[in-house]
């Protein structure tokens, strides 16, 4: 397989900047997924790797060799559509083999791989069958299984289980991390699905208007967001934001919330603004009577064992998550405690997170300092 480099690549269509200076390394045997809302690049993006665009300016390194200028079929690159793209005439082994016969592979190794790839996939018993009466999961299954049994350098998807139904969406999904934990491909993928990012991939890449925000492990990203778009993009409920203007100077351990004094992380950087955000994840915020800061219930959500409550703040309206066991109602005042280690700081003006004194296991955080990519 492969590892792939991206560095300083952009792709302009006239005036419109499709993607800007993007720089990330995906490791070989990676599953590497490009994630953010329509419009935002991933695509092109993929498709530059692919070659089935060619970048303005920058670099593709495939294995070290730089393919920015190479067409498709010069690559050793296989891609997934999101409409399978099988060809509705030839039956589920034409379909296939197609790609080593088109290449002049020996008919009997042709045959051999074709029914290695249908047992991996679990569709032996329709390798005969016309594609066009098949379900939509097993005409993925086909769709892959052509990419597959190319052994190619990598596999790129476009959001392969976007035709999916939810359930067989989400079962499909935890077929497709297995098979590339057996076979170690390299594997790049794109979606739009922050919860489908998180649970398949072993980096990701946030990208909004054609910019790279953060790459990194799902569990930093989640964690260290490095701005407030990341923040807001990842997580359901997503990041909480209290607004407040202020004076910090680095070393500052608290921050005042409409006259009360709140523990934060140590602020090692210096300030840039005066007007800042306080970001806690909904599982972060606790509801105490004792607490100083308070705010009103105005609704909840129940979820089974967890509810979601939402609270007018003087800072902003917040969410919590909380267990379905805990009393609250509607129109009641509470205090609101956040556990401090978890807490993000950012600049409002440019949504950029300051460096907090926080640890971090994460290669691409440390010590708090979030690393923005691109």
């Amino acid at each position: 397989m492969a590892e792939i480099v991206i560095r300083n690549l952009h792709k302009a269509f006239g005036d419109f900047v499709a993607v800007k200076e993007s720089s990330f390394t995906i490791n070989d045997g990676e599953f590497f997924m490009l994630l953010g809302p329509s419009g935002c690049g991933k695509t092109t993006t993929l498709r530059m790797i692919a070659g089935l665009e060619l970048p303005t300016s920058g670099q593709i390194l495939l294995d070290g060799k730089d393919v920015a200028q190479v067409p498709a079929s010069g690559r050793d690159i296989a891609f997934v559509f999101q409409m399978f793209a099988l060809y509705p005439h030839m039956n589920v082994r034409n379909n296939i083999s197609y790609p080593l016969r088109s290449q002049g592979v020996p008919r009997a190794e042709v045959r051999r791989r074709v029914d290695e790839v249908a047992r991996i996939l679990g569709i032996e018993h329709i390798i005969d069958r016309p594609v066009g009466g098949l379900s939509s999961g097993d005409r993925q299954r086909v769709a892959l299984g052509r990419a597959i049994v190319r052994r190619p350098k990598a596999f790129l998807m476009d959001e392969p289980l976007g035709a999916l139904d939810a359930e067989f969406r989400e079962r499909m999904a935890e077929e497709l991390r297995a098979l590339h934990d057996r076979m170690g491909a390299t594997t790049v993928y794109v979606t739009h699905d922050q919860l489908e990012a998180m649970q398949m991939g072993d980096k990701i890449v946030v990208m909004n208007h054609g910019v790279v925000e953060q790459w990194g492990r799902p569990q930093d990203i989640y964690d260290f967001p490095a701005t407030m778009f990341v923040a807001e993009f990842i997580g359901s409920p997503p990041m909480n934001f209290l607004r407040f203007e202020a004076s910090l100077e680095p070393g500052a351990e608290t921050v005042v919330l409409s006259g009360t004094k709140v523990p934060l992380p140590r602020l090692e950087g210096p300030a840039t603004s005066g007007r800042y955000a306080l970001g806690v994840r909904p599982e972060h915020v606790r509801l105490a009577d004792d607490a100083a800061f308070r705010g009103m219930v105005i609704a909840t959500e129940y979820l089974g064992t967890t509810q979601i409550v939402s609270l007018d703040t003087p800072n902003g309206d917040i969410k919590c998550r909380i267990p379905s066991s805990q009393p609250v109602r509607t129109g009641e005042r509470v205090g609101i405690r956040f556990d401090t280690g978890t807490l993000s700081l950012f600049d409002a003006a440019t949504g950029h997170a300051l460096a907090l004194d926080r640890a971090s296991p994460g290669e691409d955080v440390r010590r708090g300092k979030v690393r923005i990519h691109g």
